[in-house]
C-alpha cells in the first residue's frame, strides 16, 4: 500500500521517516518530497508497505498523532494522476485581461 504523509516537519528525511513507520511492519520505501528549485523539503511524503494490513495499522496509529510539535497526517495515497504540463505562458493573458475587464 502506497501511504501519504503529510505535515511533516521540513527536517525529516526518508530515511527517519522509514523509522516512523517501520515499528508497524515492513516498509518497502520511504521518500520525503523535495523542492525542485530550492532544495527543501515540501512538508510530505509517501511510504509504501507491501503488507496492507500492517500498512493500515500505521496510518491508524499516526494519523493526527504529535511528531515534532506537528500533527502528522496520514492516509492512503491517491493514485497519481497526469497533470498538463505548463512550459511558460500558454495562455494568451490579453485576451483573458480583455474578456474579463472589456477592451482597455
Amino acid at each position: 500500500m502506497n501511504i501519504y504523509v503529510g505535515n511533516l516537519p521540513y527536517q525529516i528525511d526518508g530515511t527517519e521517516l522509514q523509522e516512523i513507520f517501520a515499528q508497524y511492519g515492513q516498509v518497502q520505501n520511504a521518500s520525503v518530497i523535495m523542492d525542485r528549485e530550492t532544495g527543501r523539503s515540501r512538508g510530505f511524503g509517501f511510504v509504501e508497505m507491501p503488507n496492507d494490513e500492517e500498512a493500515q495499522q500505521a496510518i491508524t496509529a499516526l494519523h493526527e498523532k504529535d511528531f515534532n510539535g506537528r500533527p502528522l497526517k496520514v492516509n492512503e495515497a491517491r493514485p497519481k494522476t497526469e497533470r498538463p504540463r505548463s512550459f511558460g505562458n500558454s495562455g494568451d493573458r490579453r485576451n483573458f485581461s480583455q474578456s474579463r475587464f472589456g477592451n482597455r
